[in-house]
């Protein structure tokens, strides 16, 4: 028998953690983060990480891995969760990987091709022409060249916009197609090694889920974010381009502090980022095969006690409940 996984997926603020946890009362599960800003230390208040209290009742793998001076993709965490994956087997337990990051879902079920490096010429190239035309329209050269790989990325996505361009120009193929290549190579994939159960939560009304993301987002206020990211600036290694600094809501409250806006814009424009990745991820989750939804409220709106949401997720999980 192939050995079990679960995947436990939704947008931002949806409740993935607490249903993780849940989870843990009833099955034989141990926990791997997906989430690309987790694996950042020091970015704890803004990026939501669980916290010691919910990390010492069930410990995540895959968070505070390496500093915010150092970019992690996800071809590093396809390695490290994969190693993960075959530990938490090796102990008898059910790896649940648990997060947003879609991207990093989608590398461990389809892999990631080996891109070429990009000659230093090329990749100035590209920079030299979005400072003057700006990312939009570096997004729409990538979706003419490219529409498969520009629809899985936002305009705001710079670094993943000049990293497909800079490939395109360096070898004459696309991501797509280098992928596509590489599937057609490749061994085993990962269904067909694992036995794999994947959920999403989320509410059904969308409004539901910005009442929440606003909320989350004024505790994290309240909790001193500002001061958090204040700590981040004061190192010299540290730059709003690393992948860190551009994490949802570091990037509009270290923008705030460099006194580019007002706290009051660096509000309102974090919880749209906010909004906006969560709608990101709900579309990448429309598409999605096999999967198994666990709604938070009802047809009506009306938010679901915790037992029934955590009744849901075991019925999908194939684990009989009272």
């Amino acid at each position: 028998m192939r050995p079990r996984v679960i995947f436990l997926m939704g947008p931002t603020a949806s409740g993935k953690t607490d249903l993780a946890i849940a989870l843990q009362n009833h099955l034989p599960v141990e926990l791997i983060s997906v989430d690309s800003a987790l694996v950042y230390r020091g970015l704890d208040i803004g990026s939501a990480k669980p916290s010691a209290e919910e990390q010492a009742l069930a410990p995540h793998r895959l968070i505070d891995i390496c500093d915010p001076a150092e970019p992690y993709n996800a071809g590093q965490f396809v390695q490290d969760a994969l190693a993960a994956i075959d530990e938490i087997h090796a102990a008898g337990k059910i790896p649940l990987l648990v997060g947003g990051t879609m991207l990093y879902f989608k590398a461990l079920l389809d892999g990631l091709a080996d891109m070429p490096a990009t000659p230093p010429s090329v990749r100035a190239e590209v920079e030299r022409e979005a400072a003057e035309k700006g990312w939009a329209a570096m997004h729409a050269e990538l979706a003419r060249i490219d529409p498969q790989t520009a629809a899985d990325l936002h305009p705001n996505h710079s670094q993943r916009i000049s990293r497909a361009l800079e490939v395109y120009r360096s070898c004459g193929k696309t991501m797509s197609q280098l992928r596509a290549q590489q599937q057609a190579n490749a061994g085993p994939g990962f269904t067909e090694r694992f036995d794999l159960t994947q959920l999403a939560i989320a509410p059904r009304d969308r409004g539901v889920l910005h009442a929440r993301i606003a909320e989350r987002f004024e505790r994290m206020l309240a909790a001193g974010f500002d001061a958090e990211v204040r700590g981040l600036m004061q190192r010299a290694d540290l730059h709003p381009d690393l992948p860190a600094i551009r994490a949802v809501g570091y990037r509009q409250m270290w923008a705030h502090l460099a006194g580019e806006y007002s706290r009051a814009e660096m509000l309102a424009k974090g919880v749209a980022a906010s909004r906006q990745l969560a709608k990101r991820q709900l579309t990448w989750l429309r598409g999605w095969p096999n999967l198994n939804w666990v709604y938070t409220d009802d047809s009506s709106g009306n938010a679901l006690p915790h037992k029934e949401i955590v009744r849901q997720a075991l019925n999908c999980l194939g684990v009989a409940t009272i």
